[in-house]
């Protein structure tokens, strides 16, 4: 759930200041009344006081409730919202938690067959476990309605035995784990000095067990990247004057530093390396859990013999330590796959000059205010590796002879071990008459337990140097067979198109091209061990361009993004990375150049009336045509009684619908068109107003890294049942960003460095929560992957063919196999263009190029300096998250003919989506006013009847004393 941030409070505030401002008028002016009345005669003065009595009390009501129908009607609605969640599905969907870790865990190292364990006595070393990570923070984070298997929780439920006092040392050191949050970050990893632990505990541990499982922990959330120097952290000078950077640090130890200069967080600290020493001294069986989303330097468990085993236990969600528990005793055999890759070395890899900060420092003229400070400038962030992410660089690198692959790469993409052994054998390849390859991998459990195993099939195109960009290793499909008893096979058939071997040509054909030459299908156990393979031969080059787009583009894919390559050095192939140095250097300068002054936008400098088109025809509006929302469910989005729908829409109907997106989608009763609730994601389903949640489900990776679509569909499943039981439309996931960097804050969050895998996952919990008519947007569109400098302009520079292989690769998928309907952009810059209006993105290729129908939500709509919904909805944006009044998201320009049609085609795109999901099912619509608004009006009637029984009285009272003094003036007469 996220938490309330006094920012947005303030907003709220001031979004009711008019009314405020006017009862405070009133309020003075009452009070002065009744202080200048104080030498009138008595029955005036009584009659005075009273009536300004009754005037604040009047005033009161009425400013309660413009407020309450005013600026506050929305957030009143949202949280007096209906809806829970039955025990019973809560239930399933915690089973499913299990499910999901059972399979997402990986079982990294396992020499002699130390895993399984038997279940009995076991020490657990490691303060991180009596404080593991369960997911992330921000909009990632578990709700704290239900209850939460900690990771010592699973292991006794597995029915291993601890040793408590190696725990109750641990929770004595520290209770509670530093927080990692949007507005400040402690970065602190507790872990007591091994010189605390004495010779009495070590002994009583090892009488207690002769096997030892160290738990390391990684934690990350939204709003912050992991620190790249932990010395900076350290001594306090982490910080660039952003919130992305608001960092401390706190040693284990006043006679060390945890962290020296240029170490990150990423790698151990001296004191869990002063532990695992202590550990590894006493103990010849030792195991390593690693808990954390973010791919860790591993290479400590190659230099330690006694550690026999290492399982990677990303954040498990409300229940899935239950699985960690499982594996470790030997009742779940782990078929779990790396989605990232581990190196050895972090800060060699292609991203490491080029990730978090950088500030350009001739661009004051652009100052405005940013999140959580009062001005930031434009920043910048260059994709210099371009397609070259993840094992799509080792992999090609390697065959290259730039890397030695073996002391570079720990741990391959899609690597993991299990308890039992397979083999997989490739038939050849079979081409239908429409471009579809297909083959069959048979799956045989040649061990002696039964497991699951995964399916990898890679391509390897044929490259010429110096020519279009490509990877050696290219995920193009994969699957995952049903548990296989000893002996037992499974084969499965895999199938994938031909063009989606195509690499983008941004330089020449500006379209996919599938070169002529020999394409090798692979099938693989990881990106780099190849089981099997197959030639499949390409004679002459086709290019996807005019006239021939790809069989699933409902227009030709061609350049859109020349305008986000900025001149950047990209990491090229030729001649075997010969310009490696250059490309993944620091950036030399920092200086925004004239051109891009020239052309750079934020609300300083946007008027939408330079952008209106004199030809635009004013749209009908008002009309009177008979027709409600409801009538519109199942009509074709192309079908022209639309346009007879849309020209009853007002002005005002609009501007509600575009400015007040946050958490629903506004009512607009003109139309019969109800509000409906959209809830936080990704890993849950949460309203942050009502505090009715659903239970936390394991982290993106995890999920990810089951390479089981089927589970990834039951838990899209899982959301939208849970959704339709809050009564809630709209969820606000997948997140499917890119693992770029493993220091990227929110990587938990999103699936993967690879796209296809991302995209098939998340395509398949789109659908899930569609079974439920409920709409997922998936987020956040796009190149929204790291979390520095993301509310302060920030330029994304990339190349046209990384920008459409790698980053939007997600999202295609998404869109064009999981149906998807809904999208959240992002708050970066896509070169000199804010993300959310971004006309090439949101149109051209997201409407026009992948036929996507439905509505784009921007990413919350805190202004920022450059977030304006004039813009947004000129360029493809329809709505603003956001649910009070601010600066910009109420739309400006409504009397020029282009500034209404936006409006109104952004209202078609709502109106569309929403009819069309379970909100307007015959089941579940409630044309009638909400609740409050109900209880609302009932208690004004009845302050109404009080007010006029005050006034009777004041009234009679005031006769009643005027009638004494004029009886005790006569008497004195």
């Amino acid at each position: 759930m996220l938490s309330i941030n006094i920012e947005d409070v303030i907003k709220v505030l001031n979004s009711m200041k008019p009314q405020l401002i006017g009862f405070g008028v009133v309020l003075v002016l009452a009070i002065v009344a009744m202080i200048a009345c104080m030498k009138l005669p008595k029955a005036k003065k009584y009659m005075i006081r009273c009536q300004a009595g009754l005037a604040i009390l009047l005033a009161l009501v009425i400013t309660v409730n413009l407020i309450c129908f005013g600026p506050m009607n929305t957030m009143i609605s949202l949280a007096t919202g209906s809806g829970s969640i039955s025990e019973e599905t809560s239930a399933e969907a915690t089973d499913l938690v299990e499910d999901i870790a059972d399979e997402g865990i990986v079982l990294l190292k396992n020499e002699g067959s130390t895993l399984p364990l038997t279940a009995g006595n076991l020490n657990v070393f490691g303060w991180a476990s009596t404080n593991p990570v369960y997911g992330g923070t921000g909009s990632g984070a578990l709700n704290d309605a239900y209850h939460t298997v900690t990771l010592l929780e699973g292991l006794e439920n597995a029915g291993f035995t601890l040793n408590t006092e190696l725990s109750d040392f641990y929770t004595a050191y520290r209770a509670d784990r530093p927080t990692i949050a949007m507005g400040t970050q402690d970065w602190t990893l507790p872990e007591p000095p091994a010189s605390t632990y004495t010779d009495e505990m070590m002994a009583n541990a090892k009488a207690f067990s002769d096997t030892a499982l160290v738990v390391i922990s990684r934690s990350g959330g939204e709003g912050a990247d992991l620190p790249t120097d932990m010395a900076a952290v350290i001594d306090g000078s982490w910080q660039d004057g952003t919130t992305s950077y608001a960092g401390s640090y706190t040693n284990n130890s006043t006679e060390y530093a945890d962290f020296e200069q240029g170490q990150h967080y990423l790698e151990l600290s001296k004191t869990e390396r002063d532990m695992l020493d202590l550990v590894c001294s006493n103990f010849e069986n030792v195991i390593v859990v690693y808990n954390g989303a973010n791919t860790m330097e591993l290479g400590f468990v190659d230099e330690y013999a006694q550690i026999k085993s290492v399982l990677w236990c990303p954040g498990t969600g409300q229940s899935g330590f239950n699985a960690l528990g499982s594996i470790l005793a030997g009742t779940v055999n782990p078929s779990g796959k790396t989605a990232d890759t581990f190196v050895y070395d972090l800060t060699a890899t292609p991203t490491w000059n080029n990730f978090h900060a950088f500030s350009y420092t001739n661009a004051d003229e652009f100052a405005a205010a940013g999140f959580m400070i009062k001005s930031t400038t434009p920043r910048f962030i260059n994709y210099n590796e371009s397609i070259y992410v993840g094992y799509r660089f080792y992999e090609t690198a390697a065959a290259e002879g730039v890397i030695d692959y073996a002391t570079t790469v720990q741990y391959p993409f899609g690597y993991g071990l299990s308890y039992t052994s397979f083999s997989q054998t490739m038939s050849d390849l079979t081409v239908d008459g429409e471009g579809n390859i297909s083959l069959d991998v048979t799956v045989t459990n040649t061990g002696s337990v039964a497991g699951k195993d995964v399916v990898e099939v890679y391509y390897n195109p044929p490259y010429t140097n110096g020519g279009i960009e490509k990877s050696t290793a290219n995920l193009i499909a994969f699957d995952k067979t049903e548990m296989l008893e000893p002996g037992a096979s499974e084969t499965i058939t895999i199938t994938f198109k031909a063009e989606d071997m195509a690499s983008y040509d941004a330089d020449v054909n500006k379209a996919y091209v599938l070169e002529a030459g020999d394409y090798i299908i692979s099938i693989n156990s990881d990106s780099h061990t190849v089981i099997d393979s197959r030639t499949y031969n390409v004679p002459s080059t086709i290019v996807y361009g005019e006239g021939n787009a790809r069989s699933t583009d409902a227009t030709v894919a061609t350049n859109q993004f020349d305008f986000a390559d900025g001149g950047v050095t990209y990491l090229s192939r030729a001649d075997g990375f010969a310009n490696y140095a250059e490309a993944t250097a620091a950036p030399a300068s920092y200086e925004m150049s004239d051109e891009l002054k020239a052309s750079f936008i934020n609300n300083g400098n946007y008027d939408p009336n330079e952008y209106n088109n004199a030809d635009d025809v004013m749209p009908t509006t008002g009309a009177s045509n008979g027709l409600q929302l409801v009538d519109m469910r199942g009509v074709d989005y192309d079908d022209a009684q639309w346009d007879t729908f849309l020209d009853q829409l007002t002005i005002n109907d609009m501007d509600t619908l575009i400015a007040l997106g946050g958490y629903q989608t506004a009512a607009v009763p003109s139309i019969g068109k109800v509000q409906t609730y959209d809830c936080d994601g990704p890993a849950s389903i949460n309203n942050n107003f009502t505090g009715v949640g659903s239970v936390g489900f394991p982290s993106a990776v995890m999920i990810a890294s089951t390479w089981n679509q089927d589970l990834a569909s039951e838990f899209g499943r899982s959301i939208g049942k849970m959704a339709d039981e809050m009564n809630t439309t709209g969820w606000y996931a997948p997140a499917m960003n890119n693992h770029r960097s493993a220091f990227a804050g929110r990587n938990f969050e999103y699936y993967s460095e690879d796209g296809v895998l991302s995209g098939k996952m998340a395509a398949k919990a789109i659908q899930g929560a569609e079974e439920f008519g409920v709409y997922a947007y998936m987020k956040h569109f796009a190149l929204n992957d790291q979390e520095a400098n993301r509310c302060d302009m920030l330029c994304t520079w990339a190349d046209e063919q990384s920008i459409r292989e790698i980053y939007l690769k997600p999202f295609e998928i998404s869109v064009k196999e999981g149906g998807c309907d809904a999208v959240m952009s992002s708050f970066n810059y896509i070169g000199h263009k804010w993300a959310g209006a971004c006309d090439e993105l949101l149109n051209k290729v997201l409407r026009d190029e992948w036929g996507f129908v439905g509505m784009v939500l921007t990413d919350y709509f805190g202004v920022y300096g450059y977030m304006d919904a004039d813009q947004a909805i000129r360029n493809g944006t329809d709505f603003c998250l956001v649910n009070y009044d601010t600066a910009t998201n109420h739309v400006t320009d409504t009397t020029s003919a282009t500034g209404v049609q936006a409006m109104r085609q952004a209202s078609k795109n709502i109106l569309y989506t929403v009819v069309n999901s379970r909100a307007y099912a015959e089941e579940n619509l409630n044309m009638g006013m909400p609740t409050w608004q109900i209880v609302a009006i009932a208690a004004d009637v009845v302050l109404a009847a009080v007010l006029i029984v005050l006034e009777v009285r004041t009234i009679k009272g005031y006769g009643r004393r005027k009638a004494a003094v004029q009886v005790e003036g006569k008497e004195e007469a």
